[in-house]
C-alpha cells in the first residue's frame, strides 16, 4: 500500500505531569519530524491505568519512557496499538512479556546515549576509589592534611581488575576507556559467546569467577526476573574483600540492604551509585549517610544531545512499525515474523533482546 493512502494514525504519550503553554504539535516537535506525515500524536491522562486505557484504547502506538509502567493490564486494554515506543535503553517500565503475547513491538533506544553512560560509570569508579566525597568534605572543613593517610591505603588503578557484569554496548564502551588507565578487564554476560568478548579485548569469565576476581564492579545489565537482586547477600559473600561497586544500569539489580551490610562489613570497600532500589529515595536513606558510596540522581545519560535525540530516534521507530516496516531496535524479535511488516533489512542477532 501506498504510504500516502494509509489511513491516518494515532500514537498515545502520557499526559505531562506539568503542562506548559503550547500546543501537542509544539511539545513534540522531535518526534513528529519523523511521525507528523502518517499520525498525530495524543496525550493521555496517567493517573490511573484505567483513565490511560481509556485514553489510549484506540492508539494505534505508544511512546513512553517516564510515569505510569505499561503493565498487563494496560496491554490488555489497548484495541489497535501494534508498537510501543520506549525512550531508554531499558525497558522495564513494559511488561515485554504481554506486549509480545499481544503481538506489539517493543522498541528502545540502544545505542544513542551509551557514551555518555559510560563516561558516568568510569567518573563514578574513579570518584567512589579516590574517595572524593571524604576528601572534598576533608579540603573544605580544614582537614587538609587528613587526605594523603586515607589515599595511602589506596591501590593505584594501573593493574588492577575491572569486572563487568554485561557487555552490550555501554560495557564496550566503558572497556575500551579501562583499558587507558591500564586496567585489566573481565566480563561475564551469559547472552554473549566467549568469542565475541575475546575480540573486543577482555577476558570472557563466568559469574563466580567474575566475583572473585575483580577490584571494580561495574553493572551492565538490563533489569529483569533474572537480575533482580543479582548482587545480593550471597554474592556479595563471594567478592573480593574491598571490592568498589558501581552501578550505571537499574537499582534493583542490587539488594540494597545486602550492599549496606557489605559495606559495614568492608566487604566492599566503596560504591558509585547512580540508580537505587527506589526513585526518588526516602531522604533517610542509609546509604546517603556513608562517606564511601557516592550517588548521582540517575543522570548517567544526560547531556545536552541525549534527550532530543532520543526523542528523534523514538519518532522514527514507531514511524518505521506505522508505515510496515521492522523497526531498528526491537526488544522482542520473536514477535516481527508473525506480523504483516516488511523486513527491509538485516537484523543483528549478535545478543539477546535487550531486556
Amino acid at each position: 500500500m501506498n504510504e500516502t493512502s494509509m489511513p491516518r494514525r494515532s500514537v498515545a504519550v502520557q499526559l505531562p505531569a506539568i503542562a506548559r503553554a503550547s500546543n501537542v504539535a509544539d511539545r513534540y516537535a522531535l518526534e513528529l519530524e519523523a511521525l507528523a506525515a502518517i499520525a498525530d500524536i495524543v496525550e493521555v491522562d496517567g493517573s490511573t491505568p484505567e483513565r490511560f486505557i481509556e485514553g489510549a484504547r484506540r492508539a494505534d502506538a505508544l511512546i513512553t519512557s517516564w510515569g505510569i509502567r505499561i503493565d498487563r493490564q494496560i496491554i490488555a486494554g489497548l484495541e489497535r496499538c501494534v508498537v510501543i515506543g520506549v525512550g531508554s535503553v531499558g525497558v522495564d517500565m513494559v511488561d515485554v512479556t504481554a506486549a509480545t503475547e499481544a503481538g506489539i513491538v517493543v522498541t528502545n533506544v540502544p545505542d544513542v546515549f551509551i557514551e555518555e553512560v559510560a563516561d558516568h560509570a568510569l567518573m563514578l569508579l574513579l570518584a567512589a576509589t579516590r574517595r572524593v566525597r571524604e576528601t572534598d568534605a576533608m579540603a573544605r572543613d580544614g582537614r587538609w592534611f587528613d587526605g594523603r593517610p586515607l589515599l595511602n591505603r589506596t591501590p593505584r588503578l594501573m593493574g588492577r581488575t575491572l569486572g563487568l557484569v554485561g557487555f552490550g554496548n555501554v560495557g564496550r564502551c566503558v572497556a575500551r576507556r579501562a583499558a587507558g588507565f591500564g586496567l585489566h578487564v573481565i566480563a561475564h554476560d551469559p547472552y554473549l559467546s566467549e568469542l565475541a568478548v575475546s575480540e573486543a579485548g577482555v577476558e570472557p569469565v563466568g559469574w563466580g569467577e567474575l566475583l572473585e576476581r575483580a577490584d571494580y564492579l561495574s553493572l551492565h545489565t538490563p533489569l529483569n526476573p533474572e537480575t533482580h537482586h543479582l548482587l545480593d547477600a550471597a554474592a556479595f559473600a563471594r567478592i573480593k574483600p574491598g571490592a568498589v561497586i558501581v552501578n550505571t544500569a537499574r537499582g534493583p539489580i542490587i539488594d540494597e540492604a545486602a550492599l549496606l551490610e557489605a559495606l559495614a562489613s568492608g566487604r566492599v570497600g566503596a560504591a558509585g551509585l547512580d540508580v537505587l532500589e527506589q526513585e526518588p529515595p526516602a531522604a533517610d536513606n542509609p546509604l546517603f549517610a556513608l562517606d564511601n558510596v557516592i550517588i548521582t540522581p540517575h543522570v548517567a545519560s544526560a547531556t545536552t544531545r541525549m534527550r532530543p535525540e532520543t526523542r528523534r530516534r523514538v519518532g522514527r521507530e514507531v514511524a518505521l512499525v506505522l508505515n510496515g516496516r521492522w523497526p531498528m531496535s526491537c526488544v522482542n524479535p520473536t514477535v516481527l515474523p508473525k506480523l504483516e511488516l516488511e523486513r527491509w533489512q538485516p537484523y543483528p542477532m549478535s545478543r539477546g533482546p535487550n531486556r
